[in-house]
């Protein structure tokens, strides 16, 4: 005779579990089988994990993302890299290169800009292409000065598009939710998940435009990878 659910969890607890632990255990199995099972609120936490798929990709790595997709190069082009350090990363191949960093001691091509305050000390449609490597989850949501605040991530992205030529593209790796590296490191402070940049700064949604956060760009989504489980890799490239 085949036996329904209440007769499998009492053969199992007769089976293996002494008299005196049965009852709190059959509490503690049908308690599982409430959250886990029935199509109700309790299924939230089979509902919620599905937002933890990563529904893009893997790639090696940025550069091979750029590899992909860096044009046929038939006149001077120049690339910025935000965030740059003293060591400013190429992977379109660019002639020329230039950078941003917070440091003080930088070469002739690297300027010094807090941009989490402050522009892109560059002119508009100046760059063919842009790179940000570890470097959007350092920049905040909301930034304050003088008793104002500001979105400083979604101005940004305003400068980025800004300073690219049309059709520039724009690269960037970002420790993304939910791999843990996204939140240990205590300077990580604009937490992404791969929906992020695709849904906000991109057509056909541009959410931070439709919604009036302030965005003023469009981008186009041109491909998305995870690289290792924990960065998500994107190019976007600007309309203008």
């Amino acid at each position: 005779m085949k036996m329904n659910i209440k007769e499998k969890v009492k053969h199992f607890l007769k089976s293996f579990i002494p008299a005196s632990a049965r009852k709190p255990a059959k509490r503690t199995l049908f308690a599982a089988r409430e959250i886990l099972l029935l199509p109700s609120t309790a299924k939230s936490l089979i509902d919620q994990s599905q937002n933890l798929r990563k529904h893009y990709p893997p790639i090696q790595s940025a550069e091979a993302l750029a590899n992909k997709h860096t044009p046929e190069l038939t006149s001077t082009t120049k690339t910025l890299d935000l965030g740059c350090g003293t060591s400013v990363r190429n992977p379109f191949g660019a002639n020329e290169i230039f950078g941003v960093d917070i440091r003080n001691d930088l070469s002739h091509n690297i300027k010094r800009a807090d941009l989490s305050a402050e522009e892109i000390p560059y002119d508009s449609n100046f760059f063919d292409f842009c790179t940000a490597f570890d470097f959007l989850e350092h920049i905040p949501r909301i930034s304050w000065a003088s008793g104002k605040s500001r979105l400083a991530f979604v101005e940004l992205m305003n400068e980025i598009h800004r300073v690219l030529k049309p059709s520039g593209l724009f690269l960037h790796a970002t420790p993304t939710f939910p791999s843990k590296q996204a939140f240990q490191d205590p300077t990580h402070i604009n937490i992404m998940t791969e929906d992020t940049i695709p849904l906000y700064f991109c057509e056909p949604n541009n959410w931070a435009k439709t919604i009036g956060y302030g965005f003023h760009g469009r981008f186009e989504l041109v491909e998305q990878r995870w690289i290792d489980n924990i960065w998500v890799s994107g190019i976007l490239r600007a309309i203008k």
